[in-house]
Parts: structure tokens; C-alpha cells; sequence
């Protein structure tokens, strides 16, 4: 089912423009479908009127945190589908355990390996498709 299968949406939430290029440039090349926002406060608007399949979502953003916007799609039965991966430049075992508790899907710290990266995306996108590539 090649040809007829539905491209995943990402969508990027991440304020710093140097991450945003990095993280188009994997999504690009793993042909997934994605967009940047570069604000907390359009995030969850943005999610609800789109409900792509993962949220790529920075910790510190300006207006309103990845943690609010996180608990906020988890309380909304019609985003359940949505999985999020959460980033931070902080990386330590309390930021992860806070956004794991908080319903992220899973946790990254900035700066990451691209191939780190992708393994995340594929991981949370694409569960049957293993570890191989």
C-alpha cells in the first residue's frame, strides 16, 4: 500500500529558528508532512484545528509553556491521538519525569543528534516499523 498511504503531520512548536531548520530538515527528508509555529499561545488553537499525529514541542516557549500546552491537548479527549515529544535544552531527570507525568509520549534534549531525532519520530509515528533504517 505504498502509493496510498497518508503522510504523518507534524506539527512544530519551537521558538529558537536554528532548531526549527534542523527539525525541517529530518521531517523533509522522512517525508512527512509538517509546519512550524514559533509560539506557546497558537499552539493549542493550532493543534485543535489540525490534530496532526505528533507535536513537536519545546519546553520553554514564549507566552505559555510546552508543559501547560502538554497537560492541555492530554485533558482534551478529542486530541487523544495526538502524541507529543517534548524538547528542552535542560534535559535533566526532573524535566522529563514532569513532562512524562504530563502525558508526553516522549522526551528530547536539545541539542540532538539528528539520527536521535529521527529514531524519536519514528518510534511514536510508526511503532510496526522497528528499528532498522
Amino acid at each position: 500500500m505504498e502509493g496510498g498511504r497518508l503522510r504523518h503531520r507534524v506539527l512544530i512548536v519551537e521558538d529558537e529558528d536554528n532548531i526549527a531548520l534542523a527539525l525541517d530538515y529530518v521531517l523533509t527528508r522522512e517525508g512527512y508532512e509538517h509546519e512550524r509555529i514559533a509560539n506557546g499561545a497558537e499552539a493549542l488553537p493550532k493543534i485543535r484545528d489540525t490534530a496532526p499525529d505528533l507535536v513537536l514541542l519545546d519546553v520553554m516557549l514564549p507566552e505559555v509553556s510546552g508543559y501547560e500546552i502538554c497537560q492541555n491537548v492530554r485533558m482534551d479527549p478529542k486530541l487523544k491521538d495526538v502524541k507529543i515529544l517534548m524538547m528542552t535544552a535542560r534535559g535533566s531527570a526532573i524535566e522529563r519525569r514532569k513532562g512524562l507525568a504530563l502525558g508526553a509520549d516522549g522526551f528530547i534534549a536539545k541539542p540532538f543528534e539528528l539520527k536521535e531525532l529521527r529514531d524519536e519520530v519514528r518510534r511514536l509515528l510508526e511503532p510496526g516499523a522497528g528499528g532498522n533504517a
